[in-house]
């Protein structure tokens, strides 16, 4: 979800495996020259969804690291299918007061350009919530806990699932 820590916690993660951190929005902004919000707005949300498969496709057939993708990437089965076929889902679970304080205060959100953007992000926590809980792992946020911890929690998630990190890293 936005304003989970996606790409905060990820590049601690990439950093500490010594693994490239990979941005899907990212990406796709680079390949269309402009901003996920000007793509929305020009091109709409299924165009954007669209190019965000493709991006995730390319990005997991030719890298091996930290894969951070937008909040509505997983929402996706073909996206989801192909992030459990080549890697494991992470869901940095956190709840609506937190994701809200981190959020509010951001332009850059197309989906909470609304009348009521907390209200939005309350809907989409929810609508979102039952494809997340599909997601290999959960780690749970915790308000006031560092990236670094954070970094730390899914580390030893990762070590836990088994098959992923080695118990040396």
């Amino acid at each position: 979800m936005m304003g989970a820590g996606k790409t905060a916690v990820g590049k601690v993660l990439a950093t500490r495996l010594g693994v490239p951190f990979l941005d899907s929005d990212q990406e796709i902004e680079k390949a269309a020259d402009r901003s996920i919000a000007e793509i929305f707005t020009r091109d709409g949300e299924a165009f954007f969804r669209a190019r965000e498969t493709e991006v995730i496709g390319r990005l997991l057939d030719t890298e091996r690291g930290i894969l951070s993708t937008g909040g509505g990437a997983f929402l996706s089965e073909i996206n989801r299918a192909t992030i459990a076929e080549k890697g494991i889902a992470v869901w940095l679970k956190a709840d609506l007061d937190l994701l809200w304080s981190r959020v509010k205060h951001k332009n850059t959100r197309p989906l909470l350009r609304t009348a009521n953007p907390y209200e939005t992000l309350r809907e989409l926590v929810a609508a979102r919530t039952p494809s997340y809980e599909m997601a290999g792992i959960v780690v749970e946020s915790e308000p006031g806990l560092s990236i670094e911890a954070m970094a730390d929690k899914v580390i030893d998630a990762l070590k836990a699932h088994g098959g992923i990190l080695e118990d040396n890293q």
